[in-house]
């Protein structure tokens, strides 16, 4: 079976979302990071009215000549507004937020006035019309279209919704991914380990992706290398109404490798198995009814990088993000040389370093896909293109950064 490129395989896994998942509306409180299932328009005009941009006095502009006094007679603040109009040579004193009075036009900031004594002022510094005046609708008008569809939530757009009148918004339900570790030499955290087993960490590593990404995480635990233990539990992900099932292991070609047969066995229509890549060629993807299924490989760097390239792409277009598909990737320059690649492209660990002045990634020198150790030091993924000639160090390369 040929080797599957990543933008193809990539492109088939997003072609296989129906679309987006439904919206339901939450209050504004519980939005921080949820993702709009609908534009949201302004409910209110911003501000509502002119309002002073700094503490000072209200007056006509034509009045507002250098040496020119006024008469202060009243009085404006922020939620407490001067009743009355401003006539030729008077001024209301202001504070920022505070409505414009009727009749004035410009605000001379207190910088700018000089006490003369009892309610008069003299102009130290001219102001022009409209000076320091927030007109109203300034930042919004009623009915303007403010966020769109897909755009996550933010502390600047809760901040505008909040702003524009929204208690609650419509947001995608987050997209529900159930996680299935399989292998019988595996055990969880603090379980005792028998002399031919090790510490299951994947499913730990993927929720900490999807909820990233914006998606809900159903733990299914560890699957036995066993048909009736992976059939179980892919019928408890299947009930749950799961979105998408990522299997983690077990999607190789070894006799104990079952998870394609019992996917399959369900009623799975696959959609690509093995990836021009390293680490994660043993990825596997299918539809199992209205379930997308992601098999990702078992060795730990490699099903974590595969979730960076594609379940996180996933769990956004489940969201209705805008470009899943996009390129994540940035330039950066080599801090090594690199030998010439096969028709798998590489993703290496790597770290970023000055040299003479200019920002440089290196990558690691063992890449060995168990090595997490190496992966958590790393900040960015270094990429090697299929049949990439060799490298040397100051030359340009595309990177994707971790952290």
């Amino acid at each position: 079976m040929s080797l599957t490129p990543v933008p193809v395989a990539l492109r088939a896994l997003l072609d296989s979302v129906p679309g987006p998942t439904p919206g339901e509306m939450l209050p504004l409180s519980q939005c921080a990071g949820r993702v709009l299932a609908a534009d949201v328009a302004a409910l209110r005009t911003q501000p509502p009215f002119a309002n002073s941009a700094m503490d000072g006095y209200a007056a006509r502009a034509a009045d507002l000549e250098a040496g020119q006094e006024l008469r202060v007679v009243g009085e404006a603040a922020a939620g407490r507004g001067f009743a009355g109009s401003v006539g030729p040579g008077e001024a209301v004193r202001i504070f920022t937020g505070a409505p414009i009075p009727d009749g004035a036009d410009a605000i001379l900031i207190q910088e700018d006035a000089e006490g003369v004594g009892g309610p008069l002022i003299r102009v130290a510094r001219p102001a022009g019309k409209g000076q320091f005046v927030r007109p109203a609708g300034l930042d919004f008008e009623t009915g303007e279209v403010l966020l769109a569809a897909g755009r996550r939530l933010d502390s600047a757009a809760l901040g505008l919704a909040a702003a524009a009148g929204h208690p609650a918004l419509a947001v995608r339900r987050k997209p529900l991914v159930a996680i299935l570790a399989t292998g019988d030499e595996l055990v969880l955290p603090g379980e005792p380990v028998g002399p031919d087993q090790i510490v299951a960490s994947n499913s730990f590593a993927l929720a900490a992706l999807v909820e990233q990404a914006g998606g809900a995480v159903l733990d299914l635990g560890i699957a036995r290398d066993n048909h009736p233990d992976l059939a179980g539990k892919i019928e408890a992900a299947r009930r749950a109404g799961a979105d998408v099932l990522v299997t983690l292991g077990g999607a190789s070609v070894g006799e104990h490798d079952l998870v394609q047969a019992a996917l399959k066995a369900q009623g799975m229509e696959l959609g690509f198995w093995k990836i021009a890549m390293r680490p994660g060629k043993p990825m596997m993807m299918g539809r199992l009814g209205a379930m997308v299924a992601l098999g990702l490989p078992g060795n730990p760097v490699s099903s974590i990088v595969c979730g960076h390239l594609f379940a996180m792409p996933l769990v956004e277009a489940l969201l209705g993000i805008a470009d899943p598909e996009r390129d994540r990737s940035e330039p950066a320059i080599l801090a090594a040389d690199l030998r010439g690649n096969d028709e798998r492209q590489d993703y290496l660990r790597a770290t970023f370093e000055v040299h003479d002045g200019e920002r440089r990634v290196r990558p690691f020198a063992k890449q060995d896909s168990s090595m997490l150790a190496n992966l958590a030091r790393a900040e960015a993924l270094l990429i090697r293109p299929a049949f990439a000639e060799p490298a040397r160090a100051g030359d340009p390369c595309r990177v994707i950064r971790l952290r």
